[in-house]
């Protein structure tokens, strides 16, 4: 057992934010850090992230910031007292990384750019003794070691297989979204072998698909569909309303607003096999109004011109309509009127998990203690995505990922510290 942290290591796997930043709670306390990852360079998937625009994290009130986290808002609420927005901007400034609040809340760099700041946290790690490990894919443990105590990790590597020991483990390997940039699942075997429970990896931040004709798909496929309010009914029977914008696609719906709502949808669809929301496609105005003005007289005018000029309904809005209603719905006004203000689209199935921003599922928090390590795998913590917790974009998925990473470290330094005190006293 290490007596001190001047002999202990720990192998952090995964170089994303969690993994970096578990990394750096380790060394404030003086241990010995290698990181691991598959890639050629790390934070690719941050970067990716990043181009346009860095979404560091959001700077609305924390109640309603913790509302983001769902059903797991309870286990998140202890990471962020650790490590919450404030502090995240604190650090940044720390690193010499300027923010500012955009006109939607969220916050950004100053230079609205990923690079810089992970140029400068990369040199601060070199500089505390973090030893980066690249093309390093974590393929398990091996068996040849008797001593509890440590851990022997197999990585494949370009020049073979490589074994190391190190005294504890944090792991921080990332979903199942953008597997080219290396979060691409392969642990799960690896956690199951080891009879740790995994929730099954879901699609989050995602499109779903809505089985277009060939005409919408051809004609209005990447078009913008603003502003538009969603409502829908959840698996609880909770209704959901919400505005915002979305991207009608070849395929059916996406876009910021879609993402916000991406687990209700989801889950609605697991469920039932489909799911149909209502798209308000004048949400400034109200239903008596758009009555009033669909159902004036029109003249010689044709339709798409009354709907254009008297509600601002066009292009690929006045699509939509003609895409859900029959010849006859539409031409009747007042059925009209009312289809604008809740139109039926029904979505059938969500986008494929390697299209989607993030990943609900993972390792859930009941088999884990505070500090986020796997009780039945003493030693071995884990962080970031690959636990089983969602958040839509905006600056909450970062949070929790620098959150995690944060309390997976510094739980795995004061694990060593444990050990080192039980091997004095021994």
């Amino acid at each position: 057992m290490p007596s001190s942290f001047d002999s202990a290591r720990v192998a952090v796997i995964g170089g994303g934010p969690a993994g970096l930043m578990a990394a750096e709670a380790l060394a404030r306390r003086g241990v010995q850090v290698d990181v691991y990852d598959a890639m050629p360079s790390v934070g690719r998937k941050f970067l990716m992230a990043g181009k346009g625009g860095m979404n560091i994290t959001h700077s609305e009130p924390l109640e309603p910031f913790l509302g983001r986290y769902g059903a797991r808002r309870g286990q998140i609420a202890p990471l962020l007292d650790a490590f919450g927005p404030d502090a995240l901007r604190a650090w940044l400034q720390e690193l010499g990384v300027e923010t500012f609040v955009g006109s939607s809340g969220r916050v950004f760099p100053s230079d609205m750019k990923a690079a810089p700041m992970l140029r400068a946290w990369l040199h601060r790690l070199r500089e505390a003794g973090v030893q980066f490990h690249m093309r390093h894919k974590w393929s398990g443990w091996s068996s040849d070691t008797d001593d509890a105590a440590t851990h022997t990790l197999r990585f494949a590597t370009p020049d073979g297989e490589r074994t190391v020991t190190c005294d504890a483990l944090v792991l921080a390997l990332g979903g199942a979204s953008w597997p080219r940039l290396g979060s691409d699942a392969a642990w799960v075997p690896l956690m199951v072998e080891q009879r740790v429970p995994v929730a099954p990896l879901r699609p989050a931040n995602c499109g779903f698909d809505a089985d277009w004709s060939p005409y919408l798909r051809e004609r209005f496929a990447g078009q913008p569909i603003k502003p538009v309010a969603i409502s829908l009914t959840d698996v609880d029977n909770k209704v959901h309303n919400r505005q915002g914008e979305i991207l009608l696609t070849e395929t059916g719906l996406e876009g910021s607003l879609i993402y916000a709502l991406s687990a209700p949808i989801r889950e609605r669809i697991l469920a039932d096999g489909n799911l149909t929301i209502s798209l308000d496609l004048a949400p400034g105005l109200a239903l008596e109004r758009v009555v009033a003005e669909v159902t004036r007289p029109r003249g010689s005018r044709s339709i798409a011109s009354h709907l254009h000029g008297r509600i601002g309904i066009s292009g690929v809005k006045l699509a939509l309509l003609h895409e859900v209603l029959s010849k006859e719905a539409f031409a009747d006004a007042l059925g009209l009127a009312h289809a604008i203000k809740a139109l039926p689209v029904r979505l059938t199935r969500a986008r494929p998990i390697d299209e989607a921003i993030s990943t609900a599922g993972g390792i859930p928090f009941e088999a884990l203690d505070a500090q986020l390590m796997i009780e039945r795998l003493p030693g071995i913590f884990c962080a970031g995505e690959m636990l089983d917790w969602e958040a839509p974009t905006g600056g909450y998925l970062l949070t929790a990922c620098f959150a995690s990473g944060l309390v997976a470290g510094r739980g795995a330094a004061d694990y060593l510290d444990a050990l080192g005190e039980r091997g004095a006293s021994a």
